[in-house]
């Protein structure tokens, strides 16, 4: 019984690595627009044109190095294969550089931003809700909710495009991309941390922006049960004060179920999520690997 629902699993296994790297090879090649193509206007760009004939041996050149020159069927299959193998192989951006070390670069990044804004999201709408189910707590408070409810609807990289265009194009507050400024060396430093944080803003807002209104309606939910304990009754009894009947009785005791889903949500999205997230970013270098 075991052995056949082990076997079982690793049917599965396989089947969803290999719908996984079908949509995968499918999407990307349902978007508008040619990869080498996209590399030459980047060239052309920074003034590296050759011209026409020049430009064309170019493009039939990696075409043929990334296997686009070949029939549909056989780049899947080859994709396929190599997928199977753990081969992501050549970004074709960053070419001759090798995917996996590509998403070994920018593994730390991803999950230290995704852990510390779920941290953020996490602190941030565990008070809110608290304060939505508190009948004490001041009516501005709770004006707030609403607004974050409304925005956990949106699709954070939707609302970061957003905050990009405000704050980094219009406004020209904090900086378009890129983890540190370019040109800067990484060293252990004040200023090559505050360079980091400057960059990181954008993105961890648009990610706590539409995570905060989810942690708060399961406090709530979780505080609307907290409030009816005889230990708070007691605590009123006494006289003790509003604030600290609040954080000390009521918040506290309601913080337990968060903090468990608080773990789940730094195991889950933090690290394996930051590898899907990475995978996505890099799927654009990558449509034919070989």
């Amino acid at each position: 019984m075991k052995q056949a629902y082990f076997i079982r699993r690793l049917i599965m296994f396989f089947v969803v690595i290999v719908l996984a790297a079908t949509l995968n090879f499918i999407i990307p090649r349902l978007s508008p627009g040619d990869p080498i193509g996209a590399v030459l206007e980047e060239l052309r760009a920074r003034g590296a044109s050759t011209g026409g004939d020049a430009e064309d041996e170019i493009v039939a050149a990696y075409r043929a190095r990334f296997g686009l020159d070949q029939p549909i069927h056989i780049q899947y299959f080859r994709f396929l294969f190599n997928t199977l193998r753990f081969d992501l192989g050549h970004s074709i951006s960053y070419y001759p550089q090798k995917v996996e070390a590509a998403l070994l670069r920018s593994l730390p990044w991803t999950a230290g931003l995704l852990a510390i804004s779920t941290v953020m999201s996490f602190a941030a709408g565990s008070f809110f809700g608290a304060m939505m189910a508190w009948p004490r707590a001041p009516a501005f408070m709770r004006r707030f909710v609403p607004m974050f409810m409304v925005l956990s609807a949106v699709p954070y990289y939707l609302l970061g495009l957003i905050l990009v265009y405000i704050f980094a194009f219009v406004m020209r507050l904090l900086p378009l991309g890129g983890a540190y400024s370019s040109g800067t060396i990484p060293r252990l430093d004040l200023d090559f941390l505050l360079d980091v944080i400057r960059h990181g803003i954008l993105p961890a807002l648009s990610i706590v922006l539409t995570s905060v209104g989810c942690w708060a309606l399961s406090m709530r939910s979780v505080m609307v049960t907290v409030l009816g304990e005889d230990y708070l009754t007691l605590a009123e009894a006494k006289g003790l004060p509003d604030r600290r009947i609040f954080f000390a009785y009521a918040m506290r005791n309601a913080l337990l179920p968060q903090v468990t889903s608080l773990a789940i949500a730094l195991g889950d999205g933090g690290f394996w999520g930051s590898i899907g997230r990475g995978g996505l970013q890099l799927s654009r270098h990558r449509l034919a690997a070989l």
